[in-house]
């Protein structure tokens, strides 16, 4: 059975964000967010020199990969997807890219992303990874557009470390960063369900193709939502907590928020019902 195939049945997965943001639980400096918690670097224009020494903190010793995958299998769900680098630019995975990871970085010194892959190939459950192709808030070339989003309610750039748009060339951000740490990802851990992909902005299309014929190179039965961006990939990614027409009869998944949030937010305890 193909991955298609098997994703059309599977129903039900756990999406998993984690990164430097979920340290701050949603506030900054005793100020709250309304938002999701993820983007708190970019709702407090927080300077990158600043962010980075969260990385000087993060030290998650009860992390238990094998916990967390037998819970999911305990709740039916079926795969795991796992952010690997989120808008703020941090791997959660050992990176001989970028050295602003999770092995190099903090005291930790860990690979989580190879301890989940080993603990759902032990388990059988299939593992999905996220992987921001676009918005890196860490590198001056990082995309993005410059105006602030009325959904978020804060800029999709970092137009604070990096003022001019001019300046900006999202190409070599591609090549230098996120087509190797791609590479990375799809190489290191074993067989994926997929890469999810986020946040299309300004991606061209060729750019996109771009990512998407490279996933295809190393895992060519890996499943490229659309988020990917410019009407490419091989499902369609609603919008977050967005759910289909019942009558939308094509491959597709909903991401949901069991509350408000994606990124940890400690006051956010405004759980949807199981309904």
């Amino acid at each position: 059975m193909t991955n298609k195939e098997w994703f059309k049945q599977a129903k039900f997965g756990m999406f998993i964000h984690w990164g430097l943001y979920s340290l701050l639980g949603g506030e900054w400096k005793g100020k709250r967010t309304e938002y999701p918690a993820e983007w708190v670097m970019t709702y407090n224009r927080i300077p990158i020199k600043e962010y980075e020494k969260l990385a000087e903190a993060f030290n998650p010793i009860f992390f238990d990969a094998e916990e967390w995958v037998k819970l999911a299998k305990e709740a039916g769900m079926q795969y795991i997807v796992f952010t690997t680098k989120h808008q703020e630019g941090f791997s959660m995975f050992k990176s001989e890219v970028d050295a602003y990871n999770i092995v190099d970085a903090t005291p930790f010194k860990r690979d989580v992303v190879a301890e989940l892959a080993e603990a759902c190939r032990k388990y059988d459950m299939k593992l999905g990874l996220y992987y921001s192709q676009e918005l890196d808030f860490h590198e001056q070339h990082g995309g993005g557009v410059h105006y602030v989003d009325p959904w978020l309610g804060c800029d999709w750039a970092n137009n604070w470390d990096f003022p001019n748009k001019e300046e900006k060339d999202f190409s070599i951000c591609l090549e230098k960063k996120i087509k190797p740490q791609l590479k990375e990802l799809l190489t290191k851990y074993g067989d994926l369900l997929l890469i999810w992909c986020d946040d299309p902005c300004e991606i061209t299309p060729q750019q996109s193709r771009e990512v998407y014929d490279l996933i295809k190179t190393y895992q060519p039965d890996c499943l490229v939502p659309s988020r990917v961006g410019n009407g490419i990939g091989d499902f369609h990614s609603f919008g977050d907590n967005q759910l289909p027409d019942k009558d939308w009869g094509g491959l597709g998944e909903s991401c949901v928020t069991m509350n408000h949030t994606w990124g940890y937010k400690g006051y956010d305890n405004d759980w949807k019902t199981v309904d």
